[in-house]
Parts: C-alpha cells; structure tokens; sequence
C-alpha cells in the first residue's frame, strides 16, 4: 500500500521535528505538551517514548499491533521495570513491552495481539524515565496500516531467521518466544542464528562497480556498500546486565548464513533477548515497516555454581 508508506513517512518526520511522537499520540486523559513533547536529544537525562509503528491483520484474524520506542539519550540504557513507571493499560501493566530500552530509536522491538473485534478501543503505553512521563496510544486508525511482512513497492520481504539449522523459521515481528537457553551466573551461553535473505523482486539498483563505495562520509572518506543482511543481539527483558561477546557477529554464508555469539549474565533470573536481522533497508525499513525481523528468546539463568 503505497498510501501506507507516504503516510508513515509524514509521521517520521514529525518525529523529526517534535523529537517524540506524532501529533496525536497523547494517552488519554494526560494534558497536551508543550511542542516539543520531550527534552531533545543529549548524552543523559532526557526521556523514552514508546513510538506506535502501526497495526496489520494476522492470518487468523486477530490484529498485531507493532511498536519501537525512542531513548533521547545517546549515552544512557535505561532498566524501567513492568509497573507504574512501564505500563500499558487497559489490560497491563505488562504486555510484553520491553523493561531495557537501547540508546535512540528501536523499531518493532513488540507486537501486542488483540481481537478482530478491538474496533474503536485503544491501549496507552506510559513510560516514565528521569523524571519525565510519556504516553502514546495504539489504535486502529485505518491509515496507520502497516505491511511488515512485504514491502508494496519492490517486494522485499524480511530476513528469515532460525534457532536451530533444522529449526521454525521467524520472520518480521516478533510474536512468541523464539527459543529457551539455560544458563548460570558467569557463564557464557553460546547463541547461533541462522539467517537468510531473498531480497527485493522488483526495481532493484543496479550496486556500484567493484571497489567503489556508495557516497562519502562526513570525513570526505568512501562509505563502504551496507552488508545485504546483518543480525544483533540486545538484552530485552532482565534483571542484570548482559555482556555479549560480540553483540554483531558475522554471518558465515558458506555455513547457510550462520551466526555465533555468547551472551554472560552477572544476576541470576529470567531474561529475554532480542535478535534483529536487517537487510539492505537497515533499521525499520528505512521508516516504512518492512524489511526487518525481530525475534525474542528467553535466557534463565541460575545462581553460580559453587566452586567446592
């Protein structure tokens, strides 16, 4: 839906501008903001806005709604626990939402599943961070349609990702968990993807001559051509800190696109992580909801063992 897609790109750049979310985007009952609805950008102490992507209808009938969220600082993760501080209602406080927001702008990082029937209604999600409260709200406005699963354009579809070699296959948002590990205190466990991509099927650039890059950096040095598909791993959900081994790790493709990292963790409990495969049109689509797959794991972690 081309009028999808030029729709979105407005609500960009109103993020743009606003530094928060689109014009009406307000949760209900809270008192309109000053614009713009949030401190700028800065290293710390600005706030997170959740940012509503937009809804599509799922094969059963049921309606995913598809939401990111927006950390104004560049130098400071935030762990925001379900509760008054990180609630979506009615039906919350937890929905899935994530309690660890990375720095800057995450796109379809959730899906929240409702009923054909949801009609009208609307869920608010409330983040409070440093101080500072924003709410958005999800709806089912028709002209915040979203295709994540096929872009109208060209066709591209997202990456294709796997747990296992023989694994379920995940593609574009995520809808369950994934996949479970389990794991100590200090101990690495090991985390392999496998990750493939098809590609546009129509109107694709002609890439540029071997060796030569597209465009110029900020230095005036040649930009290398982006990767045709990559993969991340995040922390989600959890009550420690994870240190990753290598947080993007290459993608061997004569091993069918495999991808091998450890994640550590210094608490013990429950964790979720997140594996994001882009391919060529990088973070969100470059803005248009597709072509992207995210997908969520579960991590638990025991106490360490005892050395004697």
């Amino acid at each position: 839906m081309l009028g999808g897609r030029f729709v979105l790109a407005g609500a960009l750049l109103l993020w743009a501008i606003a530094g928060g979310a689109p014009t009406g985007q307000q949760g209900r009952g809270q008192a309109p903001s000053p614009f713009p609805l949030s401190n700028a950008i800065r290293e710390r102490g600005s706030s997170v806005t959740g940012a509503y992507e937009g809804w599509d209808r799922n094969r059963d009938g049921s309606i995913s709604l598809l939401v990111g969220y927006f950390n104004r600082n560049m130098k400071q993760e935030l762990d925001i626990p379900v509760g008054p501080q990180n609630q979506i209602e009615p039906g919350g406080p937890d929905q899935g939402q994530p309690t660890h927001f990375l720095t800057g702008r995450q796109w379809g990082v959730f899906s929240i599943k409702v009923p054909n029937d949801f009609g009208n209604q609307k869920l608010t999600w409330t983040v409070v961070s440093n101080g500072q409260t924003n709410v958005i709200t999800m709806h089912l406005k028709p002209e915040w349609i979203v295709e994540p699963y096929e872009d109208a354009a060209n066709k591209n579809t997202p990456p294709v990702l796997k747990l296992a070699a023989d694994g379920p296959s995940f593609t574009g948002p995520p809808a369950a968990i994934a996949a479970t590990y389990n794991t100590s205190v200090s101990e690495p466990v090991t985390l392999t993807a496998w990750v493939t991509d098809e590609g546009p099927k129509i109107n694709v650039p002609e890439p540029p001559p071997p060796g030569r890059s597209r465009g110029r950096s900020s230095s005036g040095a040649p930009l290398p051509p982006p990767p045709p598909v990559s993969v991340s791993w995040s922390k989600f959900r959890g009550p420690g800190a994870v240190v990753f081994e290598n947080a993007k790790p290459a993608i061997d493709k004569d091993a069918g696109g495999k991808a091998t990292t450890t994640a550590t963790f210094d608490e013990a409990g429950e964790y979720i992580l997140r594996l994001q495969a882009n391919d060529q049109s990088g973070d969100g689509g470059g803005g248009f909801q597709c072509c992207w797959t995210n997908a969520h794991v579960k991590v638990v972690v025991k106490p360490a063992t005892s050395s004697r």
